[in-house]
């Protein structure tokens, strides 16, 4: 007999969608307005400037289909449209409404899109990466995200590998993070609110599935907000390959032991700041504030424990489509907004009260439209991010020595993953790589297949730090 999975709900216990408080009381969640800061505390990175970086490594077990959680929790009301409950001052944001007519429209281009999604990836994606500046339709957001990230490729090419992962024992070590940090996911989201629910199931298998399929890695508790997000949106599977692109091609090593990839972004997030925002740079210098203690959650969570829900929303849409390139710019566009002006800074006299700001930015300050108006504009180009990457990596060898970690592995974006794709079954078939006229590199051993070969193409097509200007960015 197969014994229970961890998180399952005692049959014993009454159904309830009340949530345990660190100090055991449990409190009804009525007039919740953010998610609370329990995964990556201050402390958590104040640990990682003292070389203390186990604290982000870190949860347990098997589950069921994406949805509600009705039939295991018992009624759950008072819910907003994305599912969490009691108000919605938190994830209501300032959206507005579309009209139902520009909605179904909108519908309709996506749907066309996706019939022929190789066409529009590789001839037209100036226009996807419009619509999705302008915001995927709900309804057809989790099969968008999976044709952007390709993990729907990935997913197709692996059938049944997700199951085999579930059914490996994985390692004691992982599974017990993994089951202690289940409850800290969206506790206030009717997926997640109830303990052992299908949410939680799924979340469990998700995370422990990563870790059996890439046990070089395991667990990272920033992956789990990561991982809800998706479950949100799409069954445990789907979220699960699309998790596997987020880590290996979006933000590879982000998730890693040492930390190092975020480490080096925080470098260089720092040295774009002092372009776009000097002064908040400013200031920043002047309280010693190092970008690691504030910048960690925003991109490991990827603002998903940040911003209004609507504004999650929105950044993901983009994220998916362009990459990391929008992490650095919302990041960029947050401080410019809180530490941006002299009468803002005038109430922020010390360290804490800037990393109180920065670690609580109050929703009603963050307007979605003017939010993605900002980030789209702000002239912070994949080049440009990869000309500063270049510059703090030597630096980080002159002080710190050798990085284990390959910064080159990331792609920025569909565009990146689509051309990658390409080049790979190019090589494989013997093919001719003429009909990519990019400049972006392949990533890691790919790059190296490249360079190795018989009739080397010209430096400044697979040099290491070149990046495609095909497509205005």
């Amino acid at each position: 007999m197969t014994p229970e999975p961890p998180c399952t709900p005692s049959k014993t216990e009454s159904p309830t969608v009340l949530v345990q408080e660190s100090s055991g009381s449990l409190v009804l969640p009525s007039a919740y307005s953010r998610p609370a800061p329990d995964t990556l505390s201050y402390l958590e990175s104040a640990s990682l400037m003292s070389g203390t970086l186990e604290s982000l490594s870190g949860l347990g077990e098997d589950g069921s289909s994406v949805g509600s959680d009705s039939e295991i929790n018992g009624p759950v009301r008072g819910t907003d449209k994305y599912g969490f409950l009691g108000g919605a001052r938190y994830s209501e944001g300032s959206e507005a409404e579309l009209a139902v007519a520009v909605a179904r429209q909108r519908e309709m281009k996506w749907l066309d899109m996706f019939r022929n999604w190789d066409k529009w990836a590789s001839h037209r994606f100036q226009k996807v990466k419009m619509r999705c500046r302008k915001g995927i339709p709900s309804s057809l957001r989790a099969k968008a995200w999976q044709l952007l990230s390709n993990s729907q490729e990935l997913l197709e090419s692996n059938p049944g590998k997700f199951d085999e992962l579930e059914q490996e024992q994985g390692d004691p070590k992982w599974l017990d993070i993994i089951e202690k940090d289940l409850h800290r996911q969206f506790p206030f989201h009717e997926m997640f609110a109830a303990r052992g629910g299908h949410g939680q199931q799924d979340l469990y298998r998700i995370l422990k599935a990563y870790t059996i399929y890439r046990p070089d890695e395991g667990y990272c508790q920033a992956q789990a907000p990561v991982a809800a997000v998706l479950l949100m949106h799409m069954p445990a599977e789907q979220a699960f390959w699309c998790l596997v692109q987020i880590c290996e091609k979006y933000l590879p090593g982000y998730y890693s032991a040492g930390l190092e990839a975020i480490q080096l972004d925080g470098e260089i997030f720092f040295s774009l700041l002092r372009r776009v925002c000097p002064m908040a740079y400013r200031h920043l210098k002047k309280f010693k504030i190092d970008p690691i203690l504030y910048m960690t959650e925003w991109f490991m969570c990827i603002f998903s424990r940040t911003l209004p829900w609507s504004c999650v929303l929105r950044v993901w849409d983009m994220f998916f489509c362009e990459g990391v390139k929008i992490v650095f710019r919302v990041g960029l566009v947050l401080l410019k907004q809180m530490l941006g002006s002299v009468d803002k800074l005038r109430e922020l006299q010390g360290m804490y009260e800037t990393m109180e700001r920065l670690r609580n930015i109050p929703p009603e300050n963050i307007m979605e439209e003017v939010l993605v108006q900002e980030v789209v504009s702000l002239s912070v180009t994949e080049a440009l991010i990869e000309r500063e990457c270049g510059i703090q990596v030597r630096k980080w060898r002159e002080s710190r020595g050798e990085l284990t970690h390959q910064p080159g592995r990331r792609l920025h974006g569909t565009r990146a993953i689509f051309e990658q794709k390409h080049r790979a079954a190019a090589i494989s078939s013997g093919g001719s790589l003429s009909f990519l006229s990019s400049h972006i590199p392949p990533p890691g051993p790919l790059r190296a297949t490249i360079c190795a070969s018989p009739a080397p193409q010209p430096p400044s097509v697979y040099h290491p730090r070149a990046v495609s200007t095909r497509i205005p960015e």
